[in-house]
């Protein structure tokens, strides 16, 4: 795959030219507020090593484009994969439907310069087989961790794609965005019982460290670790109890339960618990979240959103206040704030929308070990799997893959079926322990919202939450 220029992925002699894309973009968006042409090229490929055998192996290419354009409230999208002048002027048809736009055109995103990923493709850095070998050893060596290793999956995914966003005004942006994921199940056997564990890492970067040993050993360790303590564990407490949150991954919880909730779209439209409550208190003193999408690498970060604007720094809550939304073009517009970089989109086929990016929770001051010892009936929740929240009651539910029972400021038996029950609105308000140990997740996290999904990242120090429901079985 050449890289030398990029551009050569989405336009080609005869069907489009950089000239032709300015052009029609003006053209056809000429009556509207605001709007973009989104050309896109991806190469993406998976591998899926299982049951002691490599189960699948996919690559594919795809490009295309889609044509936005926006009046007032109204929006017109349009998109194909034929990224070709007449099939860009076919779409803006679509574009004609709209009101003409009564005020002035949006003006266009401040330019960025800040590359925070390599331009560097990772799927040609490494050859097919090597890809399989890693898969392969992988799968040995965790089967030779343990005797009650009973079952491996390990997977390996890579993409690369190029993009290019064209507005009416002029304003043309780039972007080349790399990203890798490793993951590692492991099913664990005793005594008739089986259990499951599971850890993955990934981000922006080629795949240079996925293949290095101390980072997949480490993923085997902690699946088998985590597996082999399910084996032990008991069923999960019920009621109302004190929860201690781990680093890291846990702000899964944190990104569903409050980020949602924060994101434009759904403020503007009165339909969020935090809607019209900007400077409020909303959480405990010493609760700061934020989101930022511009730390280098990491598997939410982009060098400008699918709008072209420059991703940054965005506090939400500072010292349990609410400062401020996650905004793309249209909804900051319409609350006549500033867009915050949180443009974003699956693909081409899509329409951008407020997204989190990397969201997490700032360290606090606290020892998590003294923050265990307060704990004198609860649970420690170290991992989570799927959660789901009602946007509008800010009510969630979690899985817990990993989790034990602490008391009197110990930690006991793992527990098996706990779930934590609650709503955004008040769980913020119920921490009353801030760790000195902020961690972001390993670079796994894929968000959902309105049919589309998008890679995210988050993050938390050790949290002390009280008063929430387990729903266990016990």
């Amino acid at each position: 795959m050449d890289q030398t220029d990029p551009r050569t992925f989405l336009y080609a002699e005869g069907k489009l030219t950089p000239e032709q894309a300015r052009a029609i973009t003006a053209e056809t968006l000429a009556n509207c507020d605001d709007g973009e042409l989104y050309l896109q090229f991806v190469a993406s490929e998976s591998f899926t090593f299982d049951d002691g055998r490599l189960k699948a192996a996919d690559y594919s290419r795809d490009s295309g484009f889609g044509l936005r354009g926006i009046s007032g409230e109204m929006t017109g999208f349009a998109h194909a994969n034929d990224v070709s002048a007449e099939a860009i002027r076919r779409a803006g048809e679509t574009l004609q439907l709209l009101d003409p736009a009564k005020g002035k055109p949006a003006p266009p995103p401040r330019r960025n310069n800040r590359h925070l990923y390599t331009d560097a493709s990772p799927l040609d850095a490494v050859p097919f087989a090597e890809k399989v070998k890693l898969l392969e050893t992988i799968n040995a060596a965790a089967r030779a961790r343990d005797p009650r290793v009973a079952q491996v999956t390990a997977s390996l995914s890579g993409s690369w794609s190029v993009v290019e966003i064209v507005r009416a005004d002029g304003f043309v942006a780039q972007d080349i965005r790399p990203l890798v994921r490793l993951n590692v199940g492991i099913v664990a056997e005793s005594n008739g019982r089986r259990e499951t564990g599971s850890f993955g890492m990934g981000g922006r970067w080629l795949y240079d460290d996925l293949f290095k040993g101390e980072n997949w050993n480490r993923a085997i360790d902690t699946a088998l670790e985590q597996a082999l303590v399910n084996l032990d564990s008991v069923p999960a407490p019920a009621g109302e109890m004190t929860v201690l949150l781990g680093p890291g991954w846990p702000g899964v919880l944190l990104h569903e339960a409050v980020g949602h909730g924060l994101e434009g779209d759904f403020n503007r439209k009165g339909t969020s618990a935090f809607s019209g409550r900007i400077g409020e208190r909303v959480g405990a003193p010493g609760v700061t979240v934020v989101d930022d999408g511009s730390i280098n690498g990491r598997r939410g970060s982009l060098s400008i959103d699918d709008e072209g604007t420059p991703t940054g720094e965005t506090v939400l809550i500072e010292d349990g206040i609410l400062k401020g939304y996650m905004q793309d073009r249209l909804n900051a517009r319409l609350m006549g704030v500033e867009p915050t970089g949180n443009g974003r989109r699956q693909d081409y086929a899509h329409a951008p929308m407020p997204r989190m990016t990397n969201t997490f929770m700032r360290a606090g001051n606290d020892d998590p070990a003294e923050l265990l010892s307060r704990v004198k009936n609860g649970i420690f929740a170290k991992s989570f799997g799927g959660g789901q929240v009602d946007i509008v009651s800010g009510k969630f539910v979690f899985s817990c893959t990993e989790a034990y029972k602490v008391e009197n400021g110990k930690l006991g038996a793992p527990i098996k079926g706990a779930t934590l029950i609650g709503d955004g609105p008040s769980v913020l308000t119920r921490v009353t322990g801030i760790g000195n140990d902020l961690a972001l997740d390993e670079g796994v996290g894929v968000c959902g919202k309105g049919g589309q999904s998008v890679p995210a990242g988050v993050g938390q120090p050790t949290l002390l939450i009280e008063g929430l429901t387990v729903g266990g079985t016990a």
